[in-house]
């Protein structure tokens, strides 16, 4: 059976009777349906007096363009973690429906470990992201309009930064003309769009702690500088008041269930290789109180959405995790040895499917440094190797070894995938004695007072291994105005290619000694971070010759097909 067919073969409950065992009553929910629901914020102050779960991070080596199994890990932990008469959760982004449709397919796990309903995972699930670009976009017209229609407050269409999104991948919206056809329709002015996972709103909505700092934030969004180069915002457009009206039900967690019956925590979709991978902070903090064991995924390799989630989420949240657990693939080791190609819609390439431990051993350096990574904050790493069919079980032994050698707590093989919590029991036995072993002394990888150049080069040579950095023209000067304007304490949230340590995606394995290039630098005044860009990464996706979405149909039932 294919994904699909494994969700549809299992019996759904009511929302309600999966979250009852975990302390939920009728009126901390908002149905939307019967197979999933809102969460009542009010629902922090009934469980302020419980205790706090331990907090486990499931990251991964430098995927290759297939993923390695993050997904499938954290829904299979959570699974696991249960039959060990542990109450787990697990917290999970949503899913943009750019790569649903375009390379990806659907996010909701597979095999037998998947968040149920997929197709309602992958499909609007409770419109959280059409709310946040209904937001996002309401604020570019409040920007535009207040640009044509007297221009109160000297905004300089040059340095109007701010650009719509859409929840596609669209290559053809990157860079676009606006404003033509006549004075009545706008300023002619050249601007773009982002995907609505880049959106700084969406940021706002997974790092805020509720309603009102959700307000506050949007009102500090910047969308340009006035003739003296001083920042308009959201707040002086008086735009930000309706744009939290309309996210009012989106900053409610949403909750779903597995295929084994337990709670999942579905909430905000920022990508992790250019805005900062995480699903919400409130998520979190709901689901700690109410579980023994929370699972929560951060994007792509340990690079990317765990390096954000330590340095920019649990510096905001104030949580610490206990864990955290690096998922490895035979596949993903052997790519990095540089010498197979991996492409979607492909079949994998036949001498990659031979045993061969000399391709290992040449790749096994992306290993090395992502549990470097992640030791790196002071936190213990579990590392899961997601067994494919077909790996060999002298290539599984020699990276479990090494894993251990790098400095991992422990390496064990996971196939929850196939048997689901049953497959990722000795996972969970690996990631509870991790979590209980007061190993874990987590730490951020820069002080804030550190300048944002100081931060940037911090990442480029301990994260990526850069011997330094290179600023193209005018990144420099825009560092330093940013500074000048008090923005210097915040993090920062690079933007960069998820497909290598370094900016480079055809750089595999461990690269080391090359300049980092830093082509642009912008700034989320809500979100709390600045973003450099780094080399040719973009915000907005272009979808392949053959996308995804091809495969997609309904039949006279109105069933979905194709999805995976």
């Amino acid at each position: 059976m294919d994904d699909l067919q494994i969700a549809r073969s299992v019996k759904l409950s009511r929302i309600g009777e999966v979250a009852a065992p975990y302390g939920f009553d009728e009126e901390d929910l908002v149905p939307y349906g019967h197979h999933k629901a809102k969460v009542d914020l009010a629902v922090l102050e009934k469980f302020k007096s419980s205790p706090m779960g331990k907090y486990i991070v499931v990251t991964a080596v430098t995927p290759t363009p297939l993923g390695e199994g993050k997904t499938v890990t954290t829904v299979g932990l959570s699974l696991g973690l249960n039959r060990l008469g542990r109450r787990a959760t697990c917290t999970i982004r949503q899913p943009s429906m750019g790569p649903v449709f375009g390379i990806k397919g659907g996010a909701a796990g597979g095999g037998y470990s998947q968040v149920i309903p997929p197709e309602d995972f992958n499909l609007h699930l409770t419109g959280d992201f059409h709310a946040v670009a209904a937001a996002h976009n309401l604020l570019a017209a409040f920007a535009d309009t207040s640009l044509l229609l007297d221009n109160p407050h000297d905004l300089s269409p040059e340095r109007l930064s701010f650009r719509r999104v859409v929840d596609m991948n669209d290559r053809a919206l990157r860079e676009i003309e606006i404003g033509l056809g006549g004075k009545r329709n706008g300023v002619p002015r050249r601007t773009g769009f982002d995907i609505t996972s880049a959106s700084e709103v969406m940021a706002i909505l997974g790092l805020c702690d509720g309603i009102l700092d959700l307000r506050e934030r949007l009102g500090r969004i910047v969308v340009g500088q006035n003739s003296k180069g001083e920042n308009v915002t959201a707040e002086n457009l008086k735009a930000a008041g309706a744009m939290a009206a309309i996210l009012r039900d989106a900053v409610q967690p949403t909750i779903m269930q597995t295929l084994e019956g337990t709670l999942a925590f579905v909430h905000t979709g920022p990508f992790a290789n250019i805005a900062h991978g995480n699903s919400s902070i409130l998520a979190d903090r709901i689901a700690l109180r109410v579980s023994d064991y929370v699972v929560t995924e951060a994007g792509f390799g340990a690079d990317m959405g765990c390096e954000k989630f330590f340095n920019i989420k649990c510096r905001k949240s104030g949580l610490k995790p206990d864990a955290a657990v690096l998922v490895v693939t035979v596949r993903a080791l052997k790519a990095h040895s540089g010498r197979f190609k991996i492409a979607p819609g492909n079949p994998l390439p036949a001498e990659l499917l031979q045993e061969d431990l000399d391709s290992i051993e040449e790749g096994i350096c992306n290993l090395e440094a992502q549990i470097g990574n992640v030791r790196r904050h002071g936190v213990p790493v579990v590392v899961c190797l997601n067994r494919f069919p077909g790996d060999h079980s002298t290539e599984i032994e020699h990276i479990l070894s090494r894993a251990r050698e790098f400095g991992a707590f422990d390496a064990v093989v996971s196939e929850c995938f196939e048997k689901g919590g049953a497959g990722a029991e000795e996972l969970a036995e690996a990631v509870v004695r991790a979590s209980e072993s007061g190993e874990a002394d987590f730490r951020f990888l820069y002080p804030l007072e550190a300048t944002l150049q100081e931060k940037i080069e911090i990442l480029a040579t301990s994260m990526y291994g850069a011997s330094g950095v290179e600023y193209e023209e005018g990144v420099q000067e825009e560092l330093e105005r940013l500074s000048n304007q008090g923005f210097s304490t915040l993090p920062v949230c690079m933007a960069k290619t998820h497909l290598s340590l370094s900016h480079d995606p055809k750089r595999k394995g461990r690269p080391r000694d090359y300049v980092f290039p830093i082509r642009d630098i912008r700034l989320a005044a809500g979100a709390g971070f600045v973003y450099p860009l780094a080399g040719k990464v973009m915000t907005m996706p272009g979808l392949g010759r053959t996308p995804g979405g091809t495969r997609i149909d309904i039949d006279a039932q109105g069933r979905i097909h194709g999805m995976f």
